[in-house]
């Protein structure tokens, strides 16, 4: 499978995150600010890590995917795209996990 489902996605939300609130779940969150997009996140993060304490694959399939369009949103929010996250990976493969975080610089 290849990535293009996350660009369709991006695509979607952006054309959504204007829509009216009480037609879109996507204009919803917009409308409720950072903050209730971040709380969305937090709590589809809470239900992937307790899908994968419960052993159940398909749970944690399910949830993930939540997790990763809560994401998406964020990324919309914040003028990004997946691409913006793919680049980033892709600047990170074949380096040591280790490595990488030793490289950031401190703030």
């Amino acid at each position: 499978m290849d990535t293009t489902i996350l660009n369709r996605l991006a695509e979607t939300i952006e054309s959504r995150k204007s829509a009216d609130a009480s037609s879109s779940y996507v204009a919803k969150l917009f409308h409720g600010g950072q903050d209730k997009i971040l709380k969305k996140i937090a709590e589809e993060s809470a239900e992937t890590i307790m899908a994968s304490k419960d052993g159940n694959a398909d749970q944690v399939i399910y949830e993930t995917a939540d997790l990763w369009f809560h994401c998406l949103i964020l990324l919309t929010y914040h003028g990004l795209t997946p691409d913006d996250v793919l680049k980033e990976l892709a600047r990170r493969e074949g380096i040591s996990g280790i490595q990488e975080k030793a490289s950031r610089t401190k703030d």
